[in-house]
C-alpha cells in the first residue's frame, strides 16, 4: 500500500517522537520547508518537555495520531533522538490503514518507520530528519522530490562509492534503518515478518554515537534471531567520514557466512548524503554492478 504523492501547497506536519524540539532550530527547519513551497502544521506537544528529556510518551504519540487523522496533512516528518519506541503500543494502526498518509524520518524514527509498515502495509520511507531542511542540499531535496513528489524512482541514484564486499543479485523487500533501533525491534510484535517472503537489510551507524564492537554485536543480534532465514542481502550505509577497513571486514564475513551479496556505500545515514530508502518496496540488490533496483 503506498499514500499518494506529495504536490507544492500541499501540508507537511512535524511531530517530534524522540526529542525535545528547540523553538529557535525548528524555526529554521519550517522556513526551509515553507521556502520549497510547502505548508507546515506543527504538533501541538512538538517544544513539551514533560519528562525534562522528552514530552510524556502520551503527547508524542497524541501529535502522531492527530496528524494521521488532519485530512490537510499529507506528509508526517520527523527526526531522531532517543524514545521513539515507547510510542509503538499506542500508535492507531487502524486509523493509518484509512487514512494512509506518506511518513518519513530516520535514525531513531525508525522504530516508527517499520512499525507502520508491519502493522499496516504501508510503505515508509527512510533517511532524512525536518533538521535537513535548514541547511538544504541538493542531493538531499533530489532524493525527497524523486520519491515523495515526482514518485519516478526506477534507480537508486547514487552519490558516493560503492564497496561490493560479497557479489552477487538478490530480489526482496526493503526493510531496515538505524542498527540499533531496528535491532531492538527484531523478534518483537512491531517488525512482523513474513516467512513466505525475502527481505533486502538496509542497515546505518554512525562511529559517533556506535564504536565497531556495538555495531558487530548489534549485528549479531540481528544475525541469531529467525529473520535471518529471510534475508537475502545486506546495504550498510555511512559510517565514518573516513572509511572503516575494520567494519568491511565485519560486513564482508557477514556475506561469506550467509551467502548473500553485501555492499556498503556512504549514500545514507548521518553522513552528508540523505538518500532515501522505502520501508516494504520490492527492489534488486545488484553488487556485482553495485546498484539498487526498485520494481514497485
Amino acid at each position: 500500500m503506498r499514500a499518494d504523492k506529495l504536490s507544492i501547497g500541499d501540508t507537511i506536519g512535524i511531530i517530534s517522537p524522540s526529542h525535545i524540539a528547540s523553538i529557535s532550530s525548528y524555526a529554521e527547519i519550517i522556513s526551509g520547508i515553507e521556502a520549497k513551497g510547502f505548508r507546515v502544521k506543527t504538533g501541538s506537544n512538538l517544544f513539551k518537555d514533560t519528562y525534562g528529556y522528552a514530552a510524556s510518551e502520551a503527547e508524542r504519540a497524541d501529535d502522531l495520531n492527530q496528524m494521521i487523522l488532519d485530512d490537510e496533512v499529507k506528509l508526517i516528518f520527523f527526526g531522531g533522538g532517543y524514545g521513539s519506541i515507547e510510542l509503538l503500543p499506542l500508535i492507531n494502526y487502524e486509523n493509518i490503514k484509512k487514512n494512509p498518509k506518506l511518513f518519513l524520518s530516520y535514525s531513531d524514527g525508525t522504530s516508527i518507520l517499520n512499525a507502520i509498515y508491519s502493522k499496516t502495509g504501508l510503505i515508509t520511507y527512510y533517511g532524512q530528519s525536518p533538521g535537513h531542511f535548514a541547511e538544504l542540499q541538493d542531493y538531499t531535496y533530489e532524493q525527497f522530490s524523486s520519491h515523495l513528489i515526482n514518485k519516478n524512482t526506477g534507480h537508486f541514484v547514487s552519490n558516493s562509492k560503492w564497496y561490493s564486499l560479497k557479489n552477487g543479485v538478490c530480489n526482496g523487500i526493503l526493510i531496515g534503518g538505524y542498527t540499533w533501533n531496528f535491532a531492538l525491534s527484531v523478534n518483537s510484535e512491531y517488525l512482523r515478518i513474513d516467512k513466505s517472503k525475502k527481505y533486502i537489510l538496509f542497515l546505518e551507524d554512525r562511529e559517533e554515537f556506535s564504536c565497531l564492537a556495538a555495531v558487530s554485536m548489534l549485528i549479531s543480534h540481528i544475525e541469531q534471531s529467525g529473520f535471518i532465514e529471510n534475508v537475502v542481502g545486506l546495504l550498510f550505509g555511512n559510517y565514518s567520514d573516513t572509511l572503516s577497513t575494520q567494519l568491511l571486514e565485519r560486513l564482508s564475513r557477514f556475506g561469506e557466512y550467509h551467502n548473500v551479496p553485501v555492499a556498503y556505500c556512504d549514500d545514507f545515514g548521518h553522513g552528508k548524503n540523505h538518500a532515501i530508502l522505502p520501508v516494504g518496496s520490492q527492489a534488486i540488490l545488484d553488487t556485482n554492478n553495485n546498484s539498487l533496483k526498485f520494481i514497485d
